[in-house]
């Protein structure tokens, strides 16, 4: 059996980034670091008192430590992990660009004063097992060893656990909404004869490959490109401290830059050869 810190490398950038974040956020409350309503999404305050951190603060908590709490990590360590190991495997940033874009579309729809919740992060974890009961729609669950059923089932079964428990439905149902609007846009549509809509944007490939973290296939640009670039000048400068002896090849050397720059470097050491 794998230990706790084999395990936690062994999970995936994403799933793994954002559990550590809202564990983070909840361990941060417990210390009594901060208060909640100051990271909670209110949109008064972000237009009025310009208290931008909001539009994001609000995605990473999931609520104080209790068993709620435990519970949505426990879904983001399985259906997360499950999503970015299996439909998701190698597609890092498309991965990201479905969280962007549900966390998007959950703040478009906070507008309508209704359906504004103050906290987004139960919403965006319901979000990914909607996509998660779409992708595998024919695995087996079990719900506290009681309950057998199909994953296609498994978010309209955790909504009637939280209507049990007494537990806000809305956030579960925006979840639903977002995941939904996701699905439809990148399979449903494009199966049914559709255009691809909701392609991933080139700034979620930069940022992806900024950050260094997984694989995305046929990806518009190289990953880290800036630790790629200063290995090889370094290695090229070392290659030719080492290799070459100074006063063999200083001539030479500075004889093949001065004919480069009028673009006949090859022709002109040839003549010189020949003519020796």
């Amino acid at each position: 059996m794998a230990t706790p810190a084999e395990y936690y490398r062994s999970l995936p950038p994403v799933s793994k980034t954002y559990g550590v974040a809202c564990f983070m956020t909840a361990a941060a409350l417990y210390l009594q670091l901060y208060d909640p309503w100051n990271i909670a999404l209110d949109y008064g305050l972000v237009i009025k008192r310009f208290q931008v951190w909001r539009l994001i603060t609000s995605f990473f908590f999931l609520g104080p430590f209790s068993f709620p709490f435990a519970f949505r990590l426990i879904i983001i360590a399985r259906y997360g992990v499950g999503l970015e190991r299996g439909p998701f495997d190698k597609r890092t940033a498309d991965y990201v660009w479905m969280l962007v874009f549900g966390a998007i579309s959950l703040l478009v729809m906070a507008v309508v004063p209704y359906l504004l919740s103050p906290f987004m992060g139960p919403s965006v974890v319901f979000m990914i097992v909607y996509v998660w009961s779409r992708e595998f729609p024919n695995a087996r669950i079990n719900i506290y060893g009681l309950v057998s059923l199909k994953g296609f089932y498994l978010p309209w079964a955790l909504l009637g656990l939280d209507l049990i428990f007494g537990d806000p439905l809305k956030p579960d149902i925006l979840g639903m909404v977002a995941g939904h609007l996701y699905y439809f846009l990148t399979v449903l549509h494009p199966l049914a004869g559709g255009k691809l809509m909701l392609k991933t944007p080139l700034w979620v490939h930069k940022l992806v490959s900024f950050w260094g973290e997984g694989t995305q296939i046929n990806s518009p640009v190289e990953r880290n490109p800036h630790a790629g670039v200063a290995f090889r000048g370094r290695s090229f400068r070392l290659n030719g401290r080492t290799t070459t002896p100074p006063q063999s090849t200083q001539e030479p050397f500075n004889n093949q830059q001065q004919a480069a720059a009028g673009g006949v470097a090859f022709r002109g050491r040839s003549q010189r050869l020949n003519g020796r």
